[in-house]
């Protein structure tokens, strides 16, 4: 460290020294609501990280499903093993492609805050709710991780997080591509992971075994989840190092005066013949495990029981949490915060308050003395 140089700006004069000119640099992602000192250690996107990573949304994802609704068994994945392995396949790719690994670890333990109780069953119910209040109401669970980080966590102030944050968080599924290439990370690492470990989670149900994954596919990316983890996260990295690494396609790079996202949009991209296939693989388990009634028989309960938790909230605010009822006062919609209440359960709360709600208890007959 140089005299009082805060170990902030030594960090970002090492980024634009180690990282490809395409890479989002912290010392440029001053794009908060609210503006804030700079800490003297960590930089912008180290920050967003630590606050995602300590905040009440990501401890609750420890008790939310992935894809097997409450598995009884300690090796299943949850919403938060999940969301652990992507931020890992994310780490790898943008460390090789010299893009910035923070950004990439912030948007990744980030993309899957607003998931609801019971996975996309969750989601399903109370989109269906919401349309059914407003034909222009709906609910996406990307959007949802958005909103707690901007609104809803630390009592409703949020946690401040820079732009690129939250652009990678909202745009991290199959529509909207992320406006950075590490959001673009995030973004594969997503596929890659659930592809992957979605397959180890029904073979080790019984569900499936590894000879009745397609040959076409598995002859390509590889013969177990080990194998095709490698290939897919090489082919993400050899696909596109030569190009981000170019020095003179850097330097004939437009950009537009007074930002730091270039004229022309960048996209990382698969291999045709390793994309073809994981896509392929992709389709295999919507039509294997994700519709498959063995896996999704609960789902339907799952779903009901939410809209009765909706309905019960909905006609009796009152019973709402405190800070959900501060909202309210504010101005929230009613069916805004209702929807953000049960959205924040987990598995494991939700049937517990609609037992509560719904199920009588044993009564018990205590002689007074």
């Amino acid at each position: 460290m140089k005299g009082n140089e805060p170990i902030r700006m030594i960090t970002e004069r090492l980024e634009h020294e180690r990282y490809s000119a395409y890479a989002s640099f912290a010392d440029q992602a001053g794009d908060r609501d609210r503006p804030e000192e700079p800490c003297e250690v960590r930089t912008a996107y180290q920050r967003d990280r630590d606050r995602i990573l300590h905040c009440k949304s990501f401890r609750r994802l420890k008790d939310k499903t992935q894809v097997f609704l409450s598995p009884e068994g300690d090796h299943f994945r949850t919403r938060m093993t999940h969301t652990l392995e992507v931020a890992q396949i994310a780490r790898t790719v943008a460390r090789a492609l010299l893009l910035n690994e923070d950004l990439v670890e912030a948007i990744a333990l980030g993309h899957d805050l607003g998931h609801t109780p019971f996975g996309h069953a969750g989601e399903r119910a109370l989109n269906e709710v919401m349309k059914s209040l407003n034909p222009e109401g709906y609910f996406k669970h990307n959007e949802q991780s958005v909103r707690l980080v901007e609104v809803l966590e630390k009592d409703g102030e949020g946690l401040n997080l820079t732009w690129k944050v939250r652009d990678g968080m909202r745009n991290h599924g199959t529509g909207n591509l992320p406006h950075s290439l590490e959001g673009q990370v995030v973004r594969f690492a997503d596929k890659i992971a659930y592809v992957n470990h979605d397959i180890d989670d029904a073979i080790r149900a019984g569900v499936l075994t590894e000879e009745d994954l397609p040959i076409e596919y598995t002859k390509i990316l590889g013969h177990n989840v080990s194998k095709r983890l490698d290939t897919m996260i090489r082919d993400l990295i050899h696909n596109n190092y030569e190009w981000l690494s170019d020095p003179e396609r850097i330097r004939h790079l437009e950009r537009i005066p007074g930002q730091d996202i270039p004229v022309e949009r960048h996209m990382l991209l698969q291999s045709e013949e390793v994309g073809a296939a994981m896509a392929g693989l992709r389709s295999f388990m919507f039509r294997e495990v994700y519709s498959n009634p063995r896996v999704k028989g609960e789902e339907r309960k799952a779903e009901e029981m939410l809209k009765f938790l909706f309905d019960h909230f909905s006609a009796h605010p009152d019973q709402l949490p405190i800070e959900n009822k501060k909202m309210i006062i504010a101005g929230t919609p009613l069916e805004i915060s209702v929807c953000d209440y049960i959205a924040g359960m987990t598995d494991r709360f939700a049937i517990e308050t609609f037992m509560d709600l719904y199920v009588p208890r044993n009564w018990k007959f205590t002689d007074s003395i």
